[in-house]
């Protein structure tokens, strides 16, 4: 069972259409949506384990040109 978390990602101004669409081309990234509110852009990705979710988003998400903050939220069964 895959490792789900939503990605909490603030931009630069003016950035969060080009960011929501960059990050929604990440392999494992499901969807990618500018939203309103504190934060820019929310994202939702799987990967097989947290380590490889982590390294996703450190190497990969983080990367992308315009995005000053992210958080990470795995997802947890209750």
């Amino acid at each position: 069972m895959p490792v789900t978390a939503y990605l909490l990602i603030q931009t630069e101004v003016g950035c969060a259409e080009r960011v929501a669409n960059a990050v929604g081309e990440i392999d494992g990234v499901v969807t990618a949506s500018g939203v309103t509110g504190p934060y820019d852009v929310i994202a939702r990705a799987e990967a097989e384990t947290l380590d490889e979710l982590g390294r996703m988003v450190v190497s990969r998400v983080q990367s992308v040109a315009g995005i000053t903050r992210t958080t990470t939220c795995p997802v947890v069964n209750l």
